[in-house]
């Protein structure tokens, strides 16, 4: 549920927190005094669009922050736990997880880099300055305008004249048909053949070419196979052989210089040995003449000693240098070839290695193009069987469910107001034809004998029609103009799946548009039905609306410091009836004595 909301300088709110409570929320108010403010940053912190016009005056940013408790946002309408809140509109559905697994809204806040909920409490926070600059944050985290959005759609509906009504696109109307009926199972069970049948389909558009495309990738893939299985390449070769390589392509030069080295030290009698034999005998002389010279003998010694060390380390090192023009060009060659098959097939010699590999298989796979494309023709005629048998009979059970629905919904319709209104559900084949035929269900079965396009939930496209007049065609119902209608056939619906609909805030604005009597009082009875199930927050202007919520907002215009701003306070008993009496036109005791006789129902 929603729990918190703080507004700070947007239009007329300087500095506003909402605390709200489970069950039904109702804001009443004066026209103007600022409630549309509550939608509007509401849709904000749920990922809509900034307008910076709505800044406060004076100010340079405004921000809105959101807390939800999401303890119980894993609840299916059969009180089990579910996998998390799912968008049906792009077809996705709760199921139970495993014990001991993450949730699956911890699961997507560590995908998108995002700190998790601490104590099931979930902050949404959206600031923007008149500057430009948006910045949006979950849980304190930096996140984008998309993720915010997504959450956004998981947590809250709103109807009335918003973004947020989901219920209108077609294909969340057939995720809601398939709920009603309990139909899920056959739904993802489609879905997972239709996958399957995708991943059949790709391996034989693969393997399905004309002779010439076919012969020439076989020549480069045998090529390639060849090239890289000839090379006989050994993980890690590659810094041996250029280590190797820079020896041999420096022996002259190497030779020379140690050569050189050894003349100096040993190679005539003006060499460093020789010197070091005649300083010797000198220092030797100095000896006898002066006993206290011996230290300096001994470091001639050590000195003549590293010098003869020297002298044979260079031999050996001269022995070793090979000036080997055939290994030379040898090592070149070899090098050459690695750096070639690198610009080839991969960075590294183990990528080579590994593109070889699947080079090899996409070879034998297309040697054997005959058999593989029998053996794939087969698993999709399979797979094509079981698909027809299961889209006829998902659309055979929808063809049963729908005229439960539209029972129900037209009953809801009733109580509200709209008592010879028609509710309908159209039904579409893709392969039928563009012409939408209202559900029969003896119609229906010739939808389902054509070969339709495949999608993942069914063969079947249905949209929600409703005239609100009699002599009126049905239209689909996005298509109608009146937010107050609308309003209300959301509502309709709402109460009919309540214990299907997974979204657990619904917001609904306008609900009261054009209705008053025994309509606004049922009302304000099914938006009391569905807060058994759900959190509603709702804005009205009737007090038979208002009246049966569980916690009553005020939101009042005060002037203060020459400057309007727009405050709410929740209302105790006494302040209810005395906000009940205003809606009702006036203080009088008559007013006060009707409020009081709706407040207690």
């Amino acid at each position: 549920m929603l729990t918190t909301l703080r507004i700070k300088n947007l239009a007329l709110v300087s500095d506003l927190t909402l605390e709200l409570q489970p069950g039904c929320n109702v804001i009443t108010g004066e026209t103007g005094a600022g409630k549309s403010i509550i939608i509007g940053a509401l849709n904000l912190v749920l990922g809509e669009r900034a307008d910076r016009t709505l800044i406060r005056n004076g100010s340079d940013s405004c921000s809105v922050e959101a807390l939800f408790d999401v303890t119980e946002l894993h609840v299916n309408k059969r009180g089990t736990p579910a996998s998390g809140p799912a968008r049906r509109g792009n077809g996705l559905k709760q199921a139970g997880p495993e014990a001991g697994a993450p949730s699956p809204l911890g699961k997507f806040l560590e995908e998108n880099g995002l700190e998790p909920c601490e104590e099931n409490q979930l902050v949404l926070k959206r600031t923007f300055t008149t500057g430009g600059t948006n910045r949006q944050f979950v849980n304190g985290s930096a996140t984008t305008l998309n993720v915010l959005a997504a959450i956004g759609e998981w947590l809250v509906d709103m109807h009335g004249p918003h973004d947020h009504q989901s219920l209108l696109h077609p294909a969340k109307q057939l995720a809601i048909l398939d709920a009603f009926g309990d139909l899920e199972k056959e739904r993802a069970a489609f879905g997972e053949l239709v996958q399957r049948r995708s991943a059949l389909e790709s391996e034989k558009t693969a393997l399905i070419v004309d002779e010439k495309t076919y012969a020439q990738q076989l020549d480069l893939l045998r090529f390639q196979v060849n090239e890289i299985s000839g090379a006989r390449l050994q993980p890690g070769e590659d810094e041996g052989v250029e280590e190797k390589f820079q020896r041999a392509s420096n022996a002259a030069k190497l030779l020379q210089l140690s050569q050189a080295a050894l003349d100096l030290l040993d190679g005539n009698e003006n060499s460093l040995l020789g010197q070091a034999g005649a300083v010797g005998r000198t220092l030797q002389e100095l000896q006898r003449v002066d006993t206290g010279a011996g230290a300096l003998v001994e470091l001639h010694g050590q000195a003549a000693s590293a010098l003869r060390e020297l002298q044979s380390g260079l031999s050996r090192y001269t022995e070793k240098v090979d000036v080997d023009p055939a290994q030379l060009q040898v090592l070149e060659e070899r090098l050459d070839l690695l750096h070639s098959l690198k610009r080839k097939y991969g960075a590294t010699l183990a990528e080579i290695i590994g593109f070889g590999d699947d080079a090899k298989r996409k070879l034998e796979s297309l040697e054997q193009r005959d058999g593989e494309l029998a053996r794939l023709n087969g698993e999709l005629q399979k797979l094509d069987a079981e698909l027809l048998r299961q889209g006829r009979d998902l659309s055979a059970k929808r063809c049963k469910v729908i005229p439960q629905l539209a029972k129900a919904v037209g009953k809801q319709l009733d109580d509200l107001g709209f008592k010879q209104s028609k509710f309908d559900v159209a039904i579409r084949a893709d392969s039928v034809g563009d012409e939408v035929t209202s559900l029969k269900s003896k119609e229906s079965q010739s939808l389902l004998t054509s070969a339709p396009t495949l999608r993942q939930t069914g063969f079947d496209e249905i949209e929600f029609q409703f005239a609100p007049n009699p002599g009126e065609p049905a239209k689909p119902l996005r298509a109608i103009a009146s937010s107050g209608e609308m309003a209300r056939v959301m509502l309709a619906l709402k109460t009919v799946l309540a214990a299907e609909d997974e979204i657990p805030v619904l917001i609904f604005d306008e609900v009261d548009a054009n209705i008053g009597g025994e309509t606004a009082n049922a009302v304000g009875e099914k938006m009391k039905q569905i807060a058994l199930r759900r959190q509603v927050l709702c804005i009205t202007h009737l007090p038979q609306v208002a009246a049966p919520a569980d916690a009553h907002y005020v939101v009042t215009k005060q002037v203060k410091d020459g400057r309007t701003i727009s405050e709410i306070r929740l209302l105790d008993k006494k302040s209810r009836i005395t906000e009940l009496a205003r809606m009702l036109g006036g203080q009088s005791d008559a007013a006060r004595k009707h409020a009081e006789a709706l407040l207690n129902g």
